[in-house]
């Protein structure tokens, strides 16, 4: 398995990865082509792909807020699950937000998701029940 930074030519497989792994695709809106060329332009470390040969097998998209990174939209095909890959993928977000001074790592995963929580505390997440997430979009595109 190759991980490597994805470019824009990985477009069109990051999206086909994210629809085989159920993940929500608004391809008109924040997952259009334009946008995720600006947000790679913008932090390029922090879009990571894992690869079967040239198949997407998983991804990562890391943030931060100068102070807490973000792991976001980690996706395994559903054929590579139970392999390892996305503890693989974390580790690699975590170094690509390290690399930019991020020490505080955050991920938001729904309670239905027990797989991906399991992952999480076994990595040394640490599950805060006191804390509400609220959101607020300009649109459903968003």
């Amino acid at each position: 398995m190759n991980i490597r930074r994805l470019t824009i030519a990985d477009y069109r497989e990051l999206l086909k990865l994210w629809e085989r792994a159920r993940l929500p695709v608004k391809p008109r809106g924040r997952d259009s082509r334009a946008h995720i060329a600006r947000e790679m332009r913008c932090s390029p470390d922090f879009f990571i792909g894992a690869f079967d040969g040239r198949l997407m097998a998983g991804a990562v998209l890391a943030s931060h807020d100068g102070r807490k990174g973000w792991l976001n939209r980690i996706a395994v095909d559903p054929d590579y699950r139970g392999r390892g890959l996305a503890q693989r993928l974390t580790r690699a977000g975590e170094r690509a937000l390290r690399r930019h001074g991020i020490r505080i790592f955050g991920l938001l995963i729904h309670t239905r998701n027990r797989a991906s929580l399991g992952l999480a505390r076994k990595m040394g997440y640490v599950v805060h029940d006191d804390i509400v997430y609220l959101s607020k979009r300009d649109g459903e595109h968003v």
